[in-house]
């Protein structure tokens, strides 16, 4: 690259760092002493810090010591739930939504979800995560929010049967009207919310919907092995098989969690039309004891792509993208009895360009390469928890932490510089946050937004 490459100087050089590359099979590799050139929010070389100090830049940023990765993709959550963090401790799964979760949730309000939305939304761009998958209620909120902090998301109104039509209306009529906004930040699903609390009816309705409007859909479904159990009891069929016959999983679609998938459910996904991924949230498996996991090698095994998410944090705690990628990885170590199986590069793999996939980003962020959005942050690995370094992807996913995530870039534009938080107001959202929690957590009433029975 030379000086005369460009009409005019690049909005941003990054330079003197190591930068996570993936090659052309896919592999994770490492560039080292080397920069990132970005124009008009992508990245237009990866080259050297050599090469780019002769370069004329509106912006440098000097990242000595640290590691430049794409962006970390939260592929499930529910961010408002942050506003339920520690709410619903310690319970089985259906205590936990029929006692507390979905008493709470029909209390709230546009202005809950905003703030809930806006405090997840600094959480995950502190910890490295510039795009999210989210799936809740008064999601016009929820856009807005994006809109303004300047992360990238996949948003879909999630909706009951018990709603009637208009459930599945609005989640229509939001899909069409955000798909696009925030200069292309925004993209939607249609969001039923599971087999269990969306008749087949909907279901079918919903993937005609998605044909005509070319809309992915975003659902939960065979959750745990309990939900499979229950749905072949009195239905004679898995929940996997539900969406085979209504045609959900021939669509383009994000299925959540999946640690109730069926080994007879493998050869329906193989063969779904559509592009068919699995989030998967270990952490919050382990909270509920479930008895399984998502089944990560018998997916890649047959081509689903199976990126990682949280879940909401009324049931994870956290929105850190960063320890699920550790605990995928030790989680599915011990689930396949072989410490080969998941190794630090296929958690990165997960982590960046099968999670893009997952959200249907897969040709536009997920690794830093020429054309490619500037979705990226900057990983400081100088403290003694990383050091030394004799293999970098182990350090990466078992030693570094969501707090070593130094700077945060969406688009080109830097939403967190050096830790500094720069497009929320965090203390603001805080106070206004704490007057409505006593309304928010009320129980009182006998009211919930949905039964869980499975």
């Amino acid at each position: 690259m030379t000086p005369s490459a460009a009409d005019r100087p690049a909005d941003l050089i990054i330079s003197a760092c190591t930068v996570l590359v993936h090659d052309d099979q896919e592999g994770i590799g490492f560039a080292r002493h080397a920069a990132i050139v970005v124009r008009d929010g992508a990245v237009e070389a990866v080259t050297t810090t050599a090469e780019a100090a002769i370069l004329p830049a509106a912006e440098r940023i000097d990242a000595s010591g640290q590691v430049a990765l794409p962006g970390l993709i939260n592929c499930h959550t529910h961010a408002p739930m942050v506003a339920l963090r520690g709410l619903a401790e310690d319970l089985p799964t259906e205590e936990w939504f029929n006692d507390v979760v979905w008493p709470v949730e029909s209390n709230l309000t546009a202005t809950d979800v905003e703030l809930g939305a806006r405090l997840a939304c600094a959480e995950m761009i502190r910890a490295g995560v510039t795009c999210f998958a989210d799936h809740y209620f008064a999601m016009d909120a929820v856009a807005r929010v994006v809109a303004e902090s300047g992360l990238r998301a996949l948003l879909g109104e999630a909706f009951f049967s018990s709603q009637g039509p208009e459930g599945r209306e609005r989640s229509l009529e939001f899909a069409l009207r955000h798909r696009g906004t925030a200069d292309g930040r925004i993209t939607t699903a249609l969001a039923p919310h599971a087999p269990y609390t969306v008749d087949d009816t909907d279901l079918a309705a919903t993937a005609e919907l998605a044909r005509t409007h070319g809309l992915p859909v975003h659902l939960h479904a065979a959750e745990n092995r309990d939900q499979t159990e229950t749905s072949l009891a009195r239905r004679g069929v898995t929940p996997v098989e539900v969406l085979e016959r209504t045609g959900i999983l021939h669509t383009d679609l994000l299925l959540a969690h999946g640690t109730g998938i069926a080994d007879s459910d493998l050869p329906l996904l193989e063969r779904s039309h559509g592009r068919t991924a699995v989030a998967s949230a270990p952490r919050g498996y382990l909270k509920f004891a479930w008895p399984d996991t998502t089944p990560v090698r018998a997916l890649r095994d047959i081509g689903v792509d199976v990126g990682l998410a949280t879940d909401g944090a009324a049931s994870n705690n956290s929105l850190d993208v960063w320890e699920s990628m550790a605990l995928t990885s030790l989680v599915q170590k011990s689930a396949e009895g072989d410490p080969r199986w998941l190794t630090s590069r296929q958690a990165l793999h997960h982590a960046t360009l099968q999670s893009a996939r997952a959200v249907g980003l897969g040709d536009s962020v997920g690794s830093i390469a020429p054309g490619r959005r500037a979705d990226l942050v900057l990983v400081d690995l100088t403290g003694p928890h990383t050091q030394p370094v004799h293999d970098l992807a182990a350090t990466l996913v078992h030693s570094a932490r969501s707090a070593d995530v130094r700077t945060t870039i969406v688009d080109g534009r830097i939403l967190m510089r050096d830790r500094e938080l720069l497009t929320i107001d965090v203390a603001a959202v805080l106070r206004e946050l704490e007057e409505r929690l006593p309304a928010l957590v009320e129980r009182g009433h006998g009211r919930r937004v949905q039964h869980y029975d499975t």
